[in-house]
């Protein structure tokens, strides 16, 4: 028979092995939630689209594939780094408030040095198998993202307007892998994406208003205390997209399928934003939020299929 004493301290030894391992694996759960997995997603749908439609002969599926994982990082790890910049705002906030930095789970060391090695490693990662220009271009996505549109949240509405353009770099980045430079198309593509986040970020901060009021970040809907310019401007984003989004068949990118899809997807979104205008509420600010989840992955497939 074992002797107890070594029978327990087997016991306990096996213990400490499951609990090392079950913590190991919470860290690595926090770390990929700092990453923000669905925004990444979103990322990559985007640069995939820019580059499908840049192309101008057979796709080169080695570099797609370098180009997505170098996306991937740099996207999460700016993202995480996002998370770190921004964890005394969230900590204040409902909707925030059990991310992983301001519940105590990670250390804001750990998410500092996670998110910067893993935006150099994707930035190094696309200079190596892409080129320089993809470099170029994601490397201003996080440089602008990080310290334009992060600190700005804390100053002034006009944040949203300088949020979307790095937001709307991915299907340039995924562009000019394709085609090694620029082009009209893709500050088309540019504009969708731009003027698509107006009312998409302008619904969210309509939704959760109080709870942004709560940590100081001053998004329009905050400041804006009757909603005028909220609705005026959820409004105009919506019929400048409808306008834009019938570029890529003007210019020759898609054909006409896409222009009729573009128009019927955009006037609806447009009548959502009217309606949200005309009579705001919680509930027609949800339904301008869920229209433009929609509104883009229908668009992009649209351009896709019919791609000139």
């Amino acid at each position: 028979m074992t002797p107890p004493t070594l029978e327990t301290a087997r016991v306990s030894a096996e213990a400490a092995v499951v609990a090392l391992a079950r913590e190991r694996r919470r860290v690595a759960a926090d770390l990929v939630a700092l990453t923000k997995p669905r925004v990444v997603l979103m990322v990559l749908v985007t640069t995939v689209v820019g580059y499908y439609v840049g192309l101008t002969g057979a796709p080169d599926y080695v570099r797609l594939v370098h180009l997505l994982i170098g996306t991937m990082l740099a996207a999460g790890g700016t993202l995480a780094l996002n998370q770190y910049w921004e964890r005394d705002v969230d900590a204040r906030m409902d909707r925030t408030r059990v991310r992983p930095l301001p519940d105590g789970r990670l250390s804001p060391l750990e998410a500092l040095v996670f998110g910067s090695a893993v935006t150099v490693a994707g930035l190094g990662y696309l200079g190596a198998f892409v080129g320089s220009l993809a470099l170029l271009v994601t490397a201003a996505t996080t440089v602008l993202y990080l310290f334009a549109y992060t600190p700005l949240k804390l100053r002034t509405p006009l944040c949203t307007i300088v949020g979307a353009v790095p937001g709307a770099l991915p299907p340039v980045t995924g562009w000019v892998a394709s085609r090694e430079g620029f082009g009209l198309g893709a500050w088309v593509l540019f504009g969708i994406l731009f003027l698509w986040q107006l009312p998409h970020t302008l619904a969210i901060a309509r939704l959760y208003r109080d709870d942004y009021a709560r940590a100081g970040v001053r998004l329009l809907p905050v400041v804006d205390a009757d909603g005028t310019s909220t609705e005026r401007q959820i409004v105009t984003g919506c019929l400048a997209l409808l306008a834009v989004s019938l570029l890529p068949t003007l210019i020759g990118l898609a054909g006409p399928l896409y222009f009729v899809g573009a128009f019927v997807l955009g006037a609806a979104f447009v009548a959502l934003g009217t309606r949200q205008a005309l009579s705001p509420s919680a509930g027609a600010a949800r339904r301008v939020l869920y229209a433009s989840l929609l509104y883009l992955p229908v668009l992009l497939a649209l351009l896709a299929f019919d791609k000139a």
